[in-house]
């Protein structure tokens, strides 16, 4: 049995660290450590051994490098250590051992290399450590998080959908709500090509051999459409739904860019907002009108091209909210000012800069803004870096990049396909997009300006409408 320790002050330089020891700490900790002694003064002893020429820490030795490396204590400077008696250096090692700090981790190394000439003397059970052990999923769940279900519950009551970094539209929640939103009537498909991958011009391919041929070499440059069979994008009008309940206060005014379909324009002024979308294609609008009209919402679609933005569509805006054109992914029309038919990609950056530019000045004081986007690849196969190039857009008009999300989309077709993709180039099928949210103005006042999320989900009213 160890004697009983002494509690004494003694002057820092007589103590030095035991070169035995298998304790280590990293730089950022070590300065937290030093910091606690600062503001508190000497809170734990150094657990010591020796006699008035010299003591070794036996415990405590994170404590000394803070106070000898950066408090730079002097030699003279009293300290308080707790003075023991061990007989050998198996006592030693039984008091390094019940010295565990919070602030260090162990070498595993140097600890069992430490112990294991004393294994029949050290009863291993008196000591815990604290490098932890693996641990199955299974048992994690079980020990941490019993009530998973019923807070995964409370986020759906709370939030609509769990706002995670992941939104994954395979999940029953949203495969559920999603099936409501359609059962509405909406069509984003009409107005638009069967196969926009395909699509030349005004001509749109319709041959199986010509189809087959476009989706190779999408394949090829791509890593596949990701769109499903008919090979053309269709928005997802639950994203819609958490878009606009999340970053739009009420009834706020939403702008996009980049219409399209009628999805996102439904969607907006069925829950309250209103929206203005700019679309280039006149037989789009004419179908998102009809679609719309049927619904009985009245989105706002004007003609013409979104690098007029500011006097097309000027006003003062509560959000933007668009999917603009994969560059030369999909081809929407030949028309004059259509994006997706600029051959060079830095011309295409150059126009799509401006129009984000020229929304970002349309848009009000601390208000989001969110591009859903997915990387596009050139024709050696090499990403283009398309995020990344939407992100610098929204950065150079002077927004913040503030959430950024991975959604994750439903397979399809994608494994038949992937099999040949990877097999022959090595390029991973690709099944998600990335949807930037970014803020304007100071983000302190966000929860001032957005209150209680609507979870109220009106499917008994889109049943209704359908009837």
């Amino acid at each position: 049995m160890l004697k009983e320790p002494e509690f004494i002050q003694v002057p820092f330089g007589k103590i030095r660290p035991w070169g035995k020891n298998p304790r280590n700490i990293k730089t950022e900790e070590l300065k937290k450590l030093a910091k606690s002694i600062q503001t508190k003064g000497q809170f734990q002893v150094l657990t010591c051994w020796g006699n008035g020429d010299g003591y070794e820490t036996g415990g405590g030795n994170m404590r000394w490098q803070a106070m000898e490396n950066i408090l730079k204590y002097s030699d003279d400077k009293l300290v308080w250590i707790s003075l023991n008696y061990p007989e050998g250096e198996k006592e030693k090692i039984e008091l390094s051992l019940l010295d565990n700090q919070r602030f260090g981790q162990y070498d595993e190394q140097a600890l069992a290399e430490l112990v294991y000439p004393y294994l029949e003397e050290i009863n291993l059970e008196d000591f815990k450590v604290d490098i932890g052990e693996p641990m199955g999923l299974k048992d994690l769940i079980e020990d941490y998080a019993p009530n998973l279900d019923e807070v995964r519950k409370t986020l759906l009551e709370k939030f609509i959908i769990p706002p995670f970094t992941i939104l994954d539209t395979r999940q029953w929640y949203w495969q559920e709500r999603k099936r409501t939103w359609i059962d509405l009537g909406i069509k984003s498909e009409i107005g638009r090509h069967d196969n926009l991958l395909a699509y030349q011009g005004k001509k749109a391919i319709c041959s199986q051999d010509s189809l087959n041929r476009f989706r190779r070499l999408s394949d090829k440059y791509h890593g596949g459409d990701a769109f499903g069979n008919t090979g053309t994008s269709i928005f997802d009008p639950v994203l819609c739904e958490l878009i606009y309940q999340w970053f739009c206060p009420e009834k706020g005014l939403v702008f996009d860019p980049f219409a399209g379909g009628s999805v996102r324009g439904i969607i907006a002024e069925y829950l309250g907002y209103k929206y203005t979308g700019i679309e280039l294609r006149p037989e789009q609008i004419k179908a998102n009108k009809e679609q719309s009209k049927a619904i009985k919402v009245n989105p706002k679609w004007i003609k013409g091209d979104s690098i007029k933005a500011n006097e097309l569509a000027k006003d003062n805006y509560d959000l933007i909210f668009s999917c603009p054109p994969y560059f030369d992914l999909e081809i929407y029309s030949d028309l004059e000012g259509e994006l997706s038919t600029i051959k060079n990609y830095l011309k295409f950056l150059k126009k799509y800069r401006e129009i984000i530019k020229k929304s970002v000045v349309m848009l009000k004081e601390d208000r989001f803004a969110c591009f859903v986007v997915g990387d596009i690849r050139d024709k050696k196969g090499f990403y283009r870096n398309f995020v990344s190039d939407t992100i610098s857009a929204f950065q150079d008009s002077g927004m913040i990049l503030y959430n950024e999300a991975i959604l994750v989309n439903s397979i399809g077709s994608l494994p038949i396909r992937v099999g040949r993709i990877f097999g022959s180039y090595r390029k991973l099928g690709k099944c998600h997009q990335n949807v930037l949210i970014f803020y304007k103005g100071n983000p302190k006042k966000i929860k001032e300006n957005y209150k209680e999320i609507k979870v109220d989900f009106p499917e008994e009213k889109i049943r209704a409408t359908r009837q």
